[in-house]
């Protein structure tokens, strides 16, 4: 079932997500949604029994500063891809 869902966004980004939505085949709404399915979905957290041995025997291999802010990161390098 679909909701409508009214956004108040800068004009010049959504005239540039309208560009991309068209580049890619497809509406804006997709977009929006499919946005708002990938950060929702990154948020639920793997349960251990569904990650495979090899998974688990890397998990904690990498050390990062305590202040080390991933999603701060991943936020700066998706913007540099998509030139948001």
């Amino acid at each position: 079932m679909n909701t409508k869902l009214t956004l108040t966004i800068e004009k010049e980004v959504i005239e540039i997500a309208k560009e991309y939505a068209k580049e890619k085949g497809q509406s804006l709404s997709e977009m929006v949604e499919n946005y708002f399915k990938f950060v929702t979905v990154k948020r639920m957290k793997i349960k251990e029994k569904q990650l495979s041995p090899k998974i688990r025997k890397l998990r904690g291999i990498i050390k990062t500063d305590d202040n080390f802010d991933y999603k701060q990161i991943l936020t700066e390098e998706l913007s540099k891809k998509y030139g948001v």
